[in-house]
């Protein structure tokens, strides 16, 4: 699998489309496994926390919980 190198933390937007949506990171981990990735909170964690190198498939993943486009992700970075 691919990662995308977090050199710009991502994990802030991430974290504030979770809250939007009023999912845990629990449910959001939940979501993310019935989609075939495997991961656990503790990675999710580190996921919105900018210290794990999120994969392509688990950012596909969430563009598809959060019911978002990949640009979400990527908002007030410059």
């Amino acid at each position: 699998m691919q990662k995308i190198r977090q050199d710009i933390n991502i994990g802030k937007n991430i974290k504030r489309l979770r809250n939007l949506n009023k999912l845990t990171q629990e449910q959001v981990t939940i979501k993310l496994q019935l989609q075939g990735i495997d991961i656990s909170r503790s990675i999710y964690s580190q996921i919105e926390l900018g210290t794990y190198n999120i994969k392509v498939s688990e950012l596909i993943g969430l563009k598809n919980i959060f019911n978002v486009d990949f640009n979400s992700f990527f908002e007030n970075l410059e």
